[in-house]
Parts: structure tokens; C-alpha cells; sequence
């Protein structure tokens, strides 16, 4: 029954986006951000339907430095909860997971959270993410620090932020 009810919560997952009114953020949805060594771009998330318990966010990071980085934990205030999570099929079941310790970003290279994957997680959340709007994110790496960051909110069914939510 849990199985069924993982597989069930992460079509869900890929179904469903985050709807959350325009806030005020330093970096802008979509565009790329610098923190020391790392680079965040493509940042964004999907439209939820009204009373969708979670949604998720995608974004790609690229650490140009020489040392492995991690990023250690993402918080917002439109979730009671915020987890980085991967998703994988274990046989015909699709399993999502939090990782507990944070997700590893070599030096040199580069990690993409996206639909169907690695992702960040909100959950409990306290309002549905509207498309055209932004949800608010701060993100926290081990040696970088922290960074806030904005997540264009894309179409229910986005698979990357369109060119449309590069200004948001």
C-alpha cells in the first residue's frame, strides 16, 4: 500500500505545480546567480491546483571552483515543510526520497533538478503556486552559504522555465 501511495504522490508530483503570489527576492526567477564558486540558473516550479498538498522545484547548479560543494537544505515560506528529494524507478514503481544529507555538487561540474528527478520538495503548503508568479527559496550550501533566490512559476505541466518567465 505505501508503494502505491509513493507512486501515486510523485505522479502527482509531476503533474502538479505551486501557485504563490509575487514576492520580492535579490535574484530574479530564471536568471543566473553567483554565490562564491556556484552558479544556480533555470530556476523554477509549476503551477499547483488549489489545495495541492505539494509541489516541487527545479533548478541547475554548476560549481566552477576546484572544491566539492553541497547543498545542504532549501526553505520557503509558501511550505511547511522543504526537502531535497530524488525520484527513481525501483522496477515498475517510481520512489521518491529525501536526502538526508544534502545533495553533492563537484567541483567542476554541474547538477540539474528537474521533473522526474532530483528536486526540491514542498510540502505542507500554505498556498497554491499560481502561474506567473514566484515562490521565494533560500538555498544553503555547505561551503557557499546561503542564497535566496526566486522560482518562476510555469504551466502545471512545464518541464523547464519557459523564456516567458525570464522577467519574473
Amino acid at each position: 500500500m505505501n508503494r502505491i501511495l509513493t507512486g501515486a504522490l510523485a505522479l502527482l508530483l509531476l503533474a502538479s505545480p505551486l501557485a504563490a503570489p509575487a514576492q520580492d527576492s535579490p535574484a530574479p526567477a530564471a536568471a543566473t546567480i553567483a554565490l562564491g564558486d556556484i552558479e544556480i540558473s533555470g530556476a523554477f516550479t509549476r503551477a499547483t491546483l488549489p489545495n495541492a498538498p505539494v509541489g516541487a522545484g527545479y533548478l541547475t547548479i554548476t560549481n566552477k571552483g576546484t572544491a566539492d560543494d553541497r547543498l545542504m537544505s532549501a526553505n520557503s515560506p509558501v511550505a511547511g515543510m522543504t526537502q531535497i528529494h530524488e525520484m527513481k524507478m525501483e522496477g515498475d514503481v517510481m520512489k521518491m526520497t529525501e536526502l538526508p544529507d544534502g545533495l553533492a555538487i563537484p567541483a567542476g561540474g554541474t547538477v540539474s533538478l528537474a521533473p522526474g528527478g532530483l528536486h526540491i520538495m514542498f510540502m505542507k503548503l500554505n498556498q497554491a503556486f499560481a502561474e506567473g508568479t514566484t515562490i521565494p527559496v533560500t538555498l544553503t550550501f555547505e561551503k557557499a552559504g546561503s542564497v535566496d533566490i526566486d522560482l518562476a512559476v510555469g504551466p502545471i505541466n512545464a518541464d523547464e522555465p519557459s523564456h516567458d518567465m525570464a522577467g519574473h
